[in-house]
């Protein structure tokens, strides 16, 4: 299992009209058609969750080159033009409350491709990780709102999910493909693409974490009750030393106020705090004493909170401190224009353009549709 990528896009309105969504459905079928058949399944997924690969694949099919709405409709596009019978995959889940389909769509479409019981519930246990990982262990300030799985009739499959922050207008894109691994905790990122990284992310997805993990685990099954007295509600009305001197401009004793510290009734966990009916989450998981952390998150009712409270625990009782860093990376498929991060790479820009215009002449379109597609792809070039 690896994850293939990320990408960050401003957040747009509207829809796609119905005269420019048609002729999507009609290119991205015909070019799905032609990797297909050339190159198989397996190497079409691969270009699925290659973020790069799908943001041209979407500039070329006609849509906005930059927007959050590339995810919903390329990846809508290719759910109507792809099928069982004649592809042999299919895309499903979708956006909001489609997504939440995706579980009992999997399992249908499990039997159709006559998979064992087993292997479909590997398959929705792999969907639901995957969209547990980006929206809790991974707390990057992005809501997941929409998922994508994409299932070959040989059990592979790649999802495209994205997520939302409303504050900064912007979506994130985060792009999976099963593979030989199946460590969805340990770093499973083979590149990721994005303009922005957040100052600090949990990432408890991170190899980093892996000590975390543990403990998280331990402090579950050892009994939570013990941990009653990190999640209780501070009381608003403690006093602190802050307001004793938020009106002087002095040093009190060579001690310099921009350090002082705040004291409280307990160690808080800040943000965190739970109440009694919160606490029943952690203390149902100790009943079941589950021996994974990837079960322990699957839990319901285990989200980014309780995720985030154990981890800081981990730090306070055992000093094992949890990967921060935002898993972005800055990676960029072929430089900027303006020399950064560094210059284009004119052979492998071209390579990349001329794997796509190979696809669009041989596939089966009207000339002036496939005309129109080069002529976008040419704009690259100039």
């Amino acid at each position: 299992m690896q994850r293939k990528g990320m990408a960050n896009l401003p957040i747009h309105g509207g829809h796609a009209p119905r005269w420019l969504w048609n002729r999507m459905v009609k290119l991205s079928k015909a070019i799905s058609e032609v990797i297909l058949e050339e190159y198989g399944q397996k190497e079409f997924l691969e270009r699925i969750s290659n973020p790069y690969w799908f943001q041209s694949f979407s500039c070329v099919i006609g849509f906005d080159w930059h927007s959050s709405g590339t995810t919903t409709t390329t990846c809508g596009a290719l759910r109507a033009a792809l099928n069982e019978e004649d592809h042999g995959i299919v895309v499903l889940g979708g956006k909001g409350k489609n997504s939440l389909k995706t579980p009992k769509q999997l399992e249908n479409k499990g039997e159709y491709f006559n998979f064992k019981d087993k292997q479909i519930d590997d398959l929705i246990k792999s969907s639901r990780l995957t969209a547990k990982i980006d929206n809790s262990c991974i707390q990057d300030t992005y809501t997941l709102y929409q998922h994508n799985f994409f299932l070959t009739e040989k059990g592979s499959w790649a999802v495209v999910q994205q997520g939302m922050n409303l504050d900064e207008k912007y979506a994130r894109r985060y792009h999976w493909m099963s593979d030989e691994f199946d460590k969805f905790l340990e770093d499973p990122h083979t590149a990721i693409s994005c303009d922005k990284k957040e100052n600090e992310t949990l990432n408890m997805a991170s190899k980093e974490s892996s000590q975390v993990q543990k403990i998280s685990l331990d402090l579950i099954n050892d009994n939570p009750d013990h941990l009653r007295k990190y999640f209780r509600n501070k009381d608003p009305n403690q006093t602190s030393l802050m307001d004793f001197m938020k009106d002087s401009d002095k040093d009190f004793s060579g001690f310099n106020l921009q350090e002082s510290l705040t004291l409280p009734s307990h160690h808080p966990i800040y943000k965190m705090d739970m109440n009694d009916r919160e606490f029943e989450v952690l203390k149902n998981a100790y009943e079941l004493q589950v021996e994974k952390y990837e079960d322990l998150i699957m839990l319901k009712g285990i989200g980014p909170k309780k995720i985030r409270a154990l981890a800081l625990i981990s730090d306070i009782i055992y000093g094992e401190k949890a990967s921060w860093r935002d898993p972005v990376k800055y990676s960029f498929a072929h430089g900027g224009k303006d020399g950064f991060p560094y210059p284009v790479d004119r052979e492998t820009y071209d390579h990349s353009i001329e794997t796509m215009k190979d696809a669009l002449y041989q596939a089966k379109l009207d000339d002036d549709e496939r005309l129109s597609a080069v002529k976008r792809l040419n704009k690259y070039m100039n």
